[in-house]
């Protein structure tokens, strides 16, 4: 029992770090009008400045996702820590674009390595037959870090001194913390090797992970390009076409986006990750509605059911998705095969960003994110169909 208890605590508190890792990728999201401001650049350049983040965590993942499997977790874990200490500072030291596009890239790069390396270290921490409970510790842990990013940063710009500077000296504080957590949490990879051994690897999957392996990866596209978008620009349509000023507001909205999420994830416990995939899917194309009725007919009531209904899809579909990987995935690549699940993922957080950004000059905001609503409207349905179709095997 005592052991038990030992193991969820340290479970509990590598996700804890894991929140605190990710709440700095989102930290900058309620906060880019105010570089607008300053700066004065377009919205294609914000879509730009959000999406470098995903292509470090791309880059991470194809170049060392397997790293924390060889080395170890915890080393993984501390270098994370770094980079995304060193993103805060490059935040506190803005004085132009270029320090935006560093400070996301090495978001990024923390983000990539956090993912695989802390989801596998959350899953290993857990007691014997806690793997469920775990996987949810670690999702959880993951879109509530993005939920707390935006939310802490719109209340420090709007209610404290310095909105620029003061919410990433939070996060660095929050950061160093976490160090010293790290440090005193076990090492899970018993059979460590020297970082030599870390080779670049191409997407690739065991045989017996593939056939569940599609169906989620395509769930996991559809879930984190919603949610890519909504980040990016739905605090530019708050301010700009609902006169929603309020930094704290607009933070709130994007943050109810992954607290949906994580309400989304809990569900799976009880429908299954097998169910879970497609109607996580039908979830994600009620949420693509709402939000175009919210920019057809500019209504913040909209944004905010889009939020909920869009975030709680995405938990489902992607709690799903993870778990049936992770289940499917031999314990010596488990944090590799979790990696490549994750590049995929971000493939959708970055690309479609870009488009939508690119379509405001010519089609404006409510143009580009019609736009964008009906592509995903349609891969949403093309794999709620596959997956009705074609369903996961890993129903467990």
């Amino acid at each position: 029992m005592d052991g038990d208890l030992r193991g969820w605590r340290a479970c509990l508190l590598s996700g804890a770090v894991f929140a605190v890792c990710m709440a700095g990728t989102t930290l900058p999201t309620p906060l880019y009008g105010l570089y607008r401001e300053k700066f004065g650049f377009s919205e294609l350049t914000v879509t730009v400045v959000y999406a470098v983040y995903a292509f470090g965590v791309m880059g991470v993942l194809l170049l060392a996702g397997n790293a924390s499997d060889s080395v170890g977790r915890r080393p993984v874990l501390l270098a994370g820590l770094g980079f995304a200490a060193a993103s805060a500072v490059c935040f506190l030291s803005a004085t132009g674009l270029g320090w935006l596009y560093a400070g996301r890239l090495m978001s990024g790069l923390s983000a990539g390595l956090f993912t695989g390396a802390t989801t596998a270290h959350v899953m290993e921490l857990a007691p014997p037959g806690g793997a469920a409970r775990a996987t949810f510790v670690a999702t959880a842990a993951n879109m509530g870090g993005l939920g707390c990013g935006p939310l802490l940063a719109g209340i420090l710009a709007q209610y404290a001194p310095w909105p620029l500077y003061l919410p990433f000296a939070v996060h660095l504080a929050l950061v160093a913390l976490s160090a010293v957590v790290v440090l005193r949490l076990p090492e899970t990879v018993r059979e460590r090797k020297p970082l030599s051994t870390v080779r670049p690897q191409r997407p690739g999957l065991p045989a017996r992970v593939r056939p569940v392996f599609t169906p989620a990866a395509i769930a996991s596209f559809v879930g984190f390009a919603l949610f890519g978008v909504f980040t990016s620009v739905s605090p530019a349509f708050l301010s700009e076409s609902l006169d929603v000023t309020n930094h704290a507001v607009s933070g709130l909205v994007v943050a109810l986006a992954f607290f949906a999420s994580t309400a989304g994830q809990l569900a799976v416990g009880r429908v299954g990750p097998g169910r879970s995939l497609p109607l996580g899917c039908v979830a994600l194309l009620g949420g693509l509605a709402l939000l175009a009725g919210a920019l057809r007919w500019d209504l913040l009531a909209l944004v905010v059911l889009s939020a909920i209904v869009g975030g709680a899809g995405q938990g489902l579909a992607f709690r799903g998705a993870l778990t049936t990987v992770a289940q499917a995935s031999p314990e010596h690549q488990r944090a590799a095969v979790i990696s490549t699940l994750f590049v995929v993922a971000y493939a959708g957080i970055s690309v479609p960003v870009i488009g939508v950004g690119v379509l405001v000059g010519p089609l404006g905001l409510e143009g580009a994110g019609l736009v964008f609503i009906a592509c995903m409207a349609v891969l949403a349905s093309v794999a709620g169909i596959y997956l009705l179709r074609r369903p996961s095997s890993a129903e467990t």
